[in-house]
């Protein structure tokens, strides 16, 4: 029998780790391998070898904490999730993963079990995309999809290479081939993490079981008009980069609507205009787009649609238009088999409950590509995430970790394949 999760241990973890932080004033700023996040890093680290367990790191900074089982050459069970934020954010994105893994063991630990499998607590690195531009940076590595050549190429604003920053912090270049997780040697993986929106507080729920991840699609876009004196050009004259740029992000906006899948979203969150000032017509801007999709069929329709939209803006506007690709991810439905062990130790302990879509993405995203995983989402308050705002009382935590402890105990106890 395991015990409830203790809400003040979560809270005192999640609090601890809240005070490395750049920006104490304003949120939570905790930016890939800044004394901050260093200094995460190994608080984290500290807390999990107290409680037993057998800490390591490999060549990009994923952090592994092992609670050994009694057959250690058993594919183990893994949860976690990362301590990066993006700037002036909440302390329990990411967070409330990592302590809900430790909390979990804890409890697990002290109910005098010793599972058949290894469980392990993951710390991923840098799952924003804050510092280098692209995220999942650990977990995508992992999955065979971030090389050393490609560490070499990611650059901060500072003109830092990954790459660099890695080898100045002592991490193995050499060993940067190892990272890779290869297929089978995870028998499955249960993530944690705050909802990021409001639908179990709307519902009244407290838990949240993911059945699918929706995956990013980003482009960089740059438009080139022609800058011009705001008075002295016609109106038909232009070639105005801002109000092309406008269209752009109208058509996006519309085709996201008009999609069938069953989930879908299209965000411009970045946008630079060049001059940007009162009595000039814009001669450049530039910006993000951010499409996520639960299905990537669907999600290829509605970039070859843009991609024709944008052609016929080109010309009606006679401006160019470049789309610079930064990732096309392929989303991902979560184990079903995990999926139904989640339900089941909800309903053992009378948790309620929905199954539900996660529209953002995490590091579970990239583990599915050699692992099953299902994720558990715990209500974030008025569904707000990425703000100093974000909330997440510390009692749903702790009932998000009781559902946690039983499916990873329930998992690491299977033995058939």
């Amino acid at each position: 029998m395991i015990n409830h999760a203790n809400a003040q241990n979560i809270k005192n973890w999640l609090e601890a780790i809240n005070q490395f932080n750049s920006t104490l004033e304003f949120g939570t700023t905790r930016v890939l391998f800044t004394p901050s996040e260093i200094a995460a890093r190994e608080y984290v680290k500290n807390e999990m070898l107290k409680l037993g367990m057998n800490v390591r790191e490999d060549a990009i900074g994923n952090i592994f904490a092992t609670y050994e089982g009694q057959d250690t050459s058993l594919p183990a069970v893994w949860t976690g999730s990362h301590i990066d934020t993006v700037l002036n954010a909440g302390m329990f994105d990411g967070m409330a993963g990592v302590v809900g893994g430790m909390e979990a063991v804890r409890l697990i630990k002290e109910s005098g079990q010793r599972p058949k499998r290894s469980i392990e607590v993951i710390v991923y690195t840098s799952e924003e995309p804050t510092r280098f531009g692209l995220s999942c940076l650990g977990s995508r590595a992992m999955a065979g999809k971030l090389s050393l050549e490609d560490a070499k190429n990611l650059k901060d604003n500072d003109g830092n290479t990954f790459a660099e920053v890695l080898k100045s912090l002592e991490y193995n270049p050499v060993e940067f081939k190892n990272i890779p997780i290869s297929k089978g040697s995870v028998f499955g993986a249960v993530e944690l993490h705050i909802e990021q929106n409001g639908l179990l507080e709307e519902n009244g729920l407290p838990v949240g079981i993911v059945k699918a991840i929706c995956a990013p699609t980003n482009y960089s876009v740059e438009v080139y008009g022609c800058q011009s004196h705001a008075g002295g050009t016609s109106m038909d004259a232009r070639r105005d980069a801002f109000t092309a740029s406008c269209e752009v992000s109208l058509s996006l906006e519309r085709l996201a609507k008009e999609s069938e899948s069953e989930y879908t979203t299209a965000t411009i969150g970045r946008v630079e205009v060049v001059p940007n000032a009162v009595n000039v017509i814009p001669g450049t801007v530039k910006f993000s787009i951010d499409i996520r999709d639960i299905d990537f069929e669907s999600k290829n329709i509605l970039l070859n649609k843009l991609l024709k939209e944008i052609s016929e803006i080109e010309q009606k506007r006679g401006v160019n238009i470049t789309l610079i690709p930064e990732n096309h991810d392929r989303p991902i439905r979560c184990d079903e088999k995990i999926v139904e062990v989640i339900r089941q130790s909800c309903e053992n302990q009378g948790i309620a409950y929905q199954v539900m879509i996660s529209g953002a993405y995490h590091d579970s995203l990239f583990v599915g590509e050699f692992a099953p995983v299902a994720m558990i989402f715990v209500p974030s308050k008025n569904g707000i995430s990425h703000s100093p705002e974000e909330w997440t009382d510390y009692e749903d935590i702790a009932v998000g970790v009781d559902a946690l402890a039983e499916t990873l105990l329930t998992l690491a106890n299977t033995t058939d394949e």
